[in-house]
């Protein structure tokens, strides 16, 4: 026969909520939510894989000492599409909580400034984000993070 007692010791146990999901995890659920004909793929080594048809490769890297998020996106054209440009700002805007028109100028910025005046690597800082845009002969790459002391 239990006793009232050790049903009030008992109680909250019951209550408590259940494990919630990783920060990171949650943020891929809301580039989901946000982004259509994006999907989630797996995890790997503090690393989030996502797939779109307007990007060969795109990843959110979570947090870590130095970052708070990044995200790594590739075209498949040296030249990215307006769909692929489309996409990163979308996803940087849900990342970073800054506004689409912001990243959007920010991403349109950084891949227009790869040429043969400023050369195929380019860094530039953009409303408190760092902005990384590499081209190959085939590919271009964007990576956005945002340091842990801003």
């Amino acid at each position: 026969m239990k006793t009232p007692f050790a049903l009030a010791l008992l109680a909250p146990l019951a209550l408590a909520s259940p494990a919630h999901a990783d920060a990171c995890d949650d943020l891929a659920a809301q580039l989901n939510g946000h982004i259509d004909g994006l999907s989630v793929g797996k995890t790997a080594a503090n690393v989030i894989y996502l797939s779109h048809p307007a990007a060969k490769d795109l990843r959110l890297g979570c947090a870590s000492r130095r970052i708070s998020n990044e995200l790594l996106a590739t075209s498949e054209a040296r030249k990215p599409k307006p769909e692929f440009t489309s996409l990163v700002a979308k996803a940087a805007a849900v990342i970073f909580t800054v506004p689409v028109d912001d990243t959007l100028k920010g991403v349109s910025r950084c891949i227009s400034r790869m040429g043969i005046l400023r050369g195929d690597d380019i860094r530039m800082r953009f409303r408190r984000l760092d902005l990384h845009c590499t081209r190959t002969k085939t590919s271009a790459t964007i990576t956005i993070s945002r340091g842990k002391d801003q």
